[in-house]
């Protein structure tokens, strides 16, 4: 268990921020950093040919460990939406063939789909949410011969409900299907090992439960997938970029492993350092020891909220740093602007749920003034 790490963010004591799921604060050292990177910006000369690629190596060696993979499988990338748009890019789908996606999945992870399925004659296969939370029990019953392509969530992102992802890839494989998963919402909170899952392409924002910046985010590639067509074509991602002086002798080869799919302007000085901060502090946590710790909270409060008359999905259903409320009649109308008001920060997102999702500065006195503003609301 995580001792409360409050001290090291910038969230003043009359702040209850539940909300990670929405933005993440960085830590205090993050901040910091990027700071020092827009200061080098204002006096260029202090920048040099080499900082256009060490603080990438360095991000994709971080990545790597935290998700057991080799840094040659980690591409940079600006948003999960970018690596959803290249995993889409280099799958094969044929007529007839389905690509499977959860009710009320996130955009990002569904649009590439929708538009790959059009243009390839193809259908979707929205999974709708099962009465009993089980989604990987409802996704294992579609899951055929006639998918070409699982697009998934590690959980989902409305209320928590976890996905057996090791189960599904193995699925995926025995019926010829391609894995992509969004882990936006589970990486860096909940343990995440592509040697166990398997996934084709993997994609994570660093703005969430990664704690870095907003504007950056990371995309593991299976080997496999290596030599595919990148969405872009830019100058940093070729063969022998770290001449400089050698940029005009065009290459038509790749920079080696995943690289051929970084975003252009990669060696990005305010972001990388920051990001590269963040996960090195994941790192330092222990991400199975942030799930534990998170999960003690989520639970004494899922405790909580049932005395109120409020349901959350069991412990063994969701991931440990998720909650999602369910109120008898759904979420009250303006609930989280009432909170907000009282600066408690939640979110709502879909129809069912009210998310609350709490990180490590969260303290006790946050719980507890939680559930009194909550319930003052809920009273008025």
């Amino acid at each position: 268990m995580i001792p409360c790490q409050r001290h090291l963010f910038d969230i003043p004591d009359d702040i209850a921020y539940l909300n990670c799921a929405y933005i993440g604060a960085i830590p205090n050292s993050v901040r910091d950093i990027g700071l020092v990177g827009a200061a080098r910006k204002s006096q260029p000369w202090h920048i040099h040919p080499p900082d256009f690629f060490t603080d990438a190596e360095a991000g994709r060696e971080l990545f790597a460990r935290l998700v057991n993979a080799s840094p040659e499988d980690i591409a940079v990338i600006p948003a999960a939406s970018y690596g959803t748009a290249t995993a889409a890019r280099n799958l094969p789908v044929t007529a007839g063939q389905r690509i499977l996606v959860l009710e009320d999945q996130f955009p990002s992870n569904v649009y590439p789909w929708r538009e790959l399925a059009r243009a390839r004659d193809a259908a979707i296969l929205t999974v709708p949410r099962p009465a009993d939370d089980n989604w990987t029990a409802a996704i294992l019953s579609v899951m055929d011969e006639r998918v070409a392509i699982a697009a998934l969530p590690h959980i989902h992102w409305t209320d928590g409900g976890l996905i057996d992802l090791v189960a599904v890839g193995e699925r995926c494989r025995a019926v010829g299907a391609a894995l992509v998963v969004d882990g936006t919402q589970s990486v860096g909170a909940l343990p995440f090992d592509v040697q166990a899952i398997q996934p084709d392409f993997l994609a994570v924002a660093t703005y969430k439960w990664l704690l870095g910046p907003y504007g950056l985010g990371y995309l593991y590639v299976a080997p496999k997938w290596q030599n595919s067509e990148p969405i872009e074509h830019n100058w940093i991602d070729r063969k022998g970029s770290e001449n400089f002086a050698g940029l005009v002798a065009y290459q038509d080869d790749f920079q080696p492993g995943a690289r051929r799919f970084d975003v252009g302007e990669r060696g990005n000085i305010h972001l990388l350092p920051m990001a590269n901060a963040a996960v090195s502090q994941l790192l330092d946590w222990g991400v199975a020891e942030i799930q534990e710790t998170l999960q003690a909270r989520t639970e004494r409060m899922a405790e909580r909220a049932a005395d109120l008359g409020i349901q959350c999905l069991p412990p063994e259903g969701r991931a440990g740093h998720y909650l999602g409320f369910r109120f008898p009649g759904g979420v009250p109308e303006g609930l989280a602007d009432r909170l907000a008001a009282a600066q408690v920060y939640v979110s709502v997102r879909g129809a069912t749920a009210m998310r609350v999702t709490p990180h490590l500065w969260v303290n006790d006195a946050d719980e507890d003034r939680f559930f009194e503003v909550l319930e003052a609301a809920l009273r008025a």
